[in-house]
């Protein structure tokens, strides 16, 4: 029962690679295996939810805290694989090793949140990446211009920098503590006067997961990725890799030195106000909608990092809250578009006229996840952007909240022209663009996630008060 949900997603990762050793699988049947065995996971992690326990000498740590971004990242999970149901940009022989690594991905991002230790957390971050490294190149070219091989190509190349500087920080970590194991470092850097370096030692462990969350400076890849990616792995891409983030920068956040919460209201800050400006000022000239929800999620992660600032166990539950809203909204995006898009190509704004008239349910559910994306109310784009503001305000960051505000409403902007463009009709664009209805997974799914952006919106209560006491737990 510990690690039910890690088991659960090593047997679907071992069924998928025995699919693919199969000489012509049918796409249907790898679909239905695959969400059978999503809402497996989604299940045993449910049903794990409450076990706690140390394992393999205290490398492994389960705790509720990391049961429930196991349930986070489950959930997710299982949404991905409704949101590329026809797999219509991966080409049928390849199918059964894109879901193989798509399963190899969830399960590092699984062991991620509950290493205990660092060398389990580089081989798990490793194992994570790896996986999409391959999946990102996995691509049906139809065009010929193959801009998968190169967005491929750029993520290696950006992942392997930030690996390495993160190697580098935890050298050092090693060096001053003697240890790997991250209670026996918080042990050691609490008990002893540390020096100098260790604090350039933590920038640096931190900086391989703000590579993850897609913080400035550490976003250069991510509008070209969504770009060059296939849908499908563009939604897996923008929520599972930053639930994991999330829970990292949580838990390291422990190893900083007492009485250095200056420098991490600096060193988080800064990245914070940047990734704002930078995400939202360049969304704005995007016609490719991928490319704009790339830069709209290094401006999410701008509000992330000013919920961590806060260093309070309310703040880190609202970064929980925040991520699980963001996870929601753009899960919504990508179904819609990849719904749109049934060839698979990339949807331009332009592309968008007459969706409405055509297939509104379609239309209102990508317009809900953009209006919640904007933070209008009530849906919960709105709340989890009050809330950040409001206990930053609480933690005395006022300039940093004023400076959070404008770039909220610099996001309505571009945003709502995306609305505007599915809900209005440009009669060349139209003649020459046909929707296909959305099909019945589709259109239950669409339900389901517009109903938890207004739920959770305006019932976050509860939700936020199990995201604060599951920090407690650490």
């Amino acid at each position: 029962m510990l690690i039910l949900p890690e088991l659960v997603v090593l047997s679907g990762a071992l069924l998928f690679f025995a699919a693919s050793l199969a000489r012509k699988p049918q796409p249907k049947q790898l679909h239905l295996l695959a969400l059978f065995c999503g809402l497996a996971v989604l299940a045993g992690a449910c049903a794990a939810f409450h076990a706690k326990g140390l394992l393999f000498s205290g490398s492994y740590s389960l705790t509720q805290f990391s049961q429930l971004f196991k349930v986070l990242l489950a959930g997710a999970f299982f949404f991905v694989l409704i949101v590329g149901q026809r797999l219509v940009s991966i080409e049928a022989g390849v199918q059964p090793e894109y879901y193989l690594f798509l399963f190899l991905s969830l399960f590092g991002l699984m062991l991620l949140v509950s290493a205990n230790e660092l060398i389990l957390l580089f081989v798990a971050l490793e194992l994570s990446s790896f996986s999409l490294y391959l999946l990102v190149p996995m691509r049906d070219d139809r065009g010929g211009l193959r801009p998968q091989m190169e967005a491929g190509i750029k993520y290696l190349l950006f992942g392997v920098i930030a690996t390495g500087f993160m190697l580098f920080g935890m050298s050092y970590l090693f060096g001053l503590t003697g240890a790997t194991s991250l209670p026996a470092i918080v042990n050691a850097i609490q008990q002893n006067p540390m020096p100098p370096v260790a604090l350039p030692a933590f920038a640096l462990v931190l900086s391989g997961f703000l590579f993850k969350l897609a913080v400035f400076p550490f976003h250069f890849w991510v509008p070209d990725i969504y770009q060059g990616a296939a849908n499908e792995t563009a939604s897996f891409l923008s929520t599972l890799p930053k639930i994991a983030a999330v829970a990292i920068l949580i838990r390291l956040m422990q190893l900083l030195p007492p009485g250095q919460e200056q420098f991490l209201i600096l060193f988080f800050a800064v990245p914070a106000l940047a990734s704002m400006f930078y995400g939202n000022l360049c969304a704005l000239v995007q016609d490719d909608i991928k490319r704009l929800l790339g830069f709209s999620g290094i401006a999410h992660a701008g509000f992330i990092l000013l919920a961590l600032l806060t260093m309070q166990t309310e703040g880190y539950g609202l970064a929980i809250y925040y991520i699980s809203a963001y996870a929601l909204m753009n899960l919504a995006c990508f179904l819609a578009i990849c719904a749109i898009a049934d060839k698979g190509q990339n949807l331009r704004i332009d592309d968008l006229h007459g969706l409405s008239t055509e297939q509104p349910v379609l239309a209102f559910i990508l317009a809900t996840a953009l209006f919640s994306l904007a933070g209008i109310p009530p849906f919960v784009g709105f709340m989890a952007k009050f809330l950040v503001l409001t206990e930053a305000l609480h933690a005395g960051h006022l300039l940093f909240v004023v400076l959070a505000a404008i770039n909220t409403a610099i996001a309505i902007f571009y945003y709502l022209r995306v609305v505007r463009a599915a809900y209005t009709v440009d009669k060349d664009a139209a003649a020459a663009q046909a929707f296909s209805p959305p099909s019945l997974l589709t259109f239950a799914a669409g339900i389901v996630l517009i109903c938890g952006i207004i739920l959770v919106g305006v019932l976050p209560a509860k939700f936020i008060a199990l995201a604060s006491a599951v920090v407690q737990s650490l």
